[in-house]
């Protein structure tokens, strides 16, 4: 966990350690209520090979976007007070292959696209070209991420598990400004585009409180090393759900999610935040 910063391991060795009380404590509750479906020592919800789960997010965004050309440094152009972006509501599509009790294989695409009008108060500078004020400006910008994971839960028990993880993120970012009316000469059409693939460690638990209700923690992130100034990076993402199974094969979830993204290569940044509230299902198999 040295890749993150003091405040951030504090804060996940507390949730790890109020989830493994709730793991280990007895289980006098647990006798208490024994809904149909329920499968020996395991919580409802446990049983399966494959996980299928579509979500609804409806993240808040906050962040800045700059970029450099022809030797002119670009403007940290803000995606709210510049650009005018909106709360906007995009799909998550998350599955999970798990050949073993213990071993998880995770894939998961978040895409997400916001648009707007606008017209610039001040000089906007962006790939090397200065934007005029008061002309109507077309912006669109594209946020993709695929993650690819293994977990593995070190600590099982029939009322959760604590587990690691490790895995790949490619991300694509791709930005677009334009002026789209013809008695406005020049006509400025800019893009920009940028994609990696980025490595992530994280600790993932789970806590079963009642045989069909699970409360799930993650934490997942990475920072560049401070090698060279010129390029700089680091993401975190929280995710903090409960799911109801309303069978073994069906649950319903509700959680809070966080992104925060930094990348620096040069004379380029990207400064970005997502957070807020999510709906969805899982089916299994």
């Amino acid at each position: 966990m040295a890749f993150l910063p003091r405040r951030t391991r504090l804060r996940a060795a507390a949730g790890c350690a109020i989830l493994t009380a709730a793991l280990l404590s007895p289980a006098a509750a647990h006798a208490q209520y024994v809904p149909s479906g329920y499968y020996g020592d395991d919580a409802i919800g446990e049983r399966y090979v494959i996980e299928v789960a579509g979500t609804l997010w409806n993240p808040e965004l906050f962040g800045q976007i700059s970029s450099e050309q022809f030797g002119l440094l670009g403007t940290r152009i803000d995606f709210v007070d510049d650009l005018g972006y909106e709360t906007t509501r995009f799909r998550d599509l998350r599955v999970t292959l798990r050949p073993t009790r213990k071993s998880k294989f995770r894939v998961q695409y978040t895409p997400m696209r916001y648009t707007a009008e606008t017209s610039f108060t001040r000089e906007i500078v962006f790939n090397g070209v200065k934007y005029p004020l008061g002309v109507p400006i077309e912006s669109s910008f594209d946020w993709k991420v695929w993650r690819l994971g293994y977990e593995y839960d070190f600590l099982y028990r029939s009322r959760g598990f604590i587990g690691m993880l490790a895995e790949v993120r490619w991300t694509q970012m791709d930005a677009r400004l334009m002026t789209n009316t013809p008695a406005i000469s020049p006509r400025y059409d800019e893009f920009t585009s940028a994609k990696a693939p980025l490595p992530a460690l994280g600790v993932v638990a789970r806590a079963y409180p009642l045989p069909a209700l699970a409360l799930n923690f993650e934490l997942s992130g990475m920072k560049v090393p401070d090698i060279d100034p010129n390029y700089q990076g680091d993401y975190f993402e929280w995710d903090i759900h409960g799911t109801f199974n309303i069978t073994n094969n069906v649950g319903v979830q509700m959680g809070w999610r966080k992104a925060t993204t930094f990348i620096g290569i040069e004379d380029d940044l990207g400064d970005l935040k997502f957070q807020g509230f999510w709906f969805g299902g899982a089916l299994r198999y």
